[in-house]
């Protein structure tokens, strides 16, 4: 098995892990198990939980600091605080494709920089944090290394993304609401490609790409809003 120094890290978050299997699990990606064949477990058990502690500690963060805001904003803030771009930002400041075990054709197609891939790994950390620290350690960890990039949006509230400002629109002149349809999906299931196409009355009025849906309706609706305004 393919063995890491976690040093860096480990100094970054100023920790230090009472069992250190459950770090090297975190940076485990399914797709080294499978080249390698070593009966331990991938890192995706370790990202389900950390996908559910962030949007506690998140939810219960915005819950005492925005007072005012009703359950829908609290949503929104919470939407745009924990998305792909945000956790990969998060994760690439941590440098945590350094530490990934990647198989040969995931390292040679940038399994590394991946976005989808980052972002996947942040919340396996959060969760092999959450089961190593227990919550207090996690929230300190998520405020230090997510919640700083937020600073303006947690005073203010999150700006309108594409989609919500296309809804809006499109509802306005139309009287109904732009409908997102997948038109193309590539690449196997730890990496794969989305193309979708955004459509006003049957018209498709934007196209997007990108390594998650998300990405790709958001990249659609900009385009969209070029054609609309």
């Amino acid at each position: 098995m393919r063995k890491s120094d976690f040093t860096e890290l480990l100094s970054l978050l100023n920790l230090k892990f009472k069992n250190p299997k459950l770090l090297e699990q975190a940076f485990l990606h399914r797709s080294y198990l499978n080249e390698v064949r070593i009966n331990l477990q991938s890192n995706e058990r370790l990202e389900f939980l950390g996908d559910s502690v962030l949007s506690l500690i998140i939810s219960y963060h915005l819950y005492n600091l925005r007072t005012a805001d009703t359950e829908g904003e609290l949503t929104n803030l919470r939407a745009h605080i924990v998305k792909t771009e945000s956790l990969y930002k998060a994760a690439e400041n941590l440098n945590l494709g350094k530490y990934l075990s990647l198989s040969k054709g995931e390292e040679l197609s940038g399994g590394r920089s991946n976005p989808q891939l980052l972002a996947n790994t942040y919340e396996a950390l959060i969760g092999s944090l959450f089961l190593d620290q227990g919550l207090e350690v996690v929230k300190k960890v998520i405020d230090k290394t997510l919640l700083t990039l937020f600073e303006k949006e947690l005073k203010l509230g999150p700006p309108k993304d594409a989609k919500s400002s296309l809804q809006e629109i499109v509802q306005q002149k139309f009287k109904q609401s732009p409908r997102y349809k997948i038109l193309e999906t590539k690449g196997p299931d730890h990496a794969k490609s989305f193309t979708i196409a955004v459509y006003v009355n049957d018209t498709e009025k934007g196209r997007g790409s990108g390594n998650s849906k998300q990405i790709a309706e958001e990249q659609a609706a900009s385009k969209a809003l070029q054609v609309l305004t």
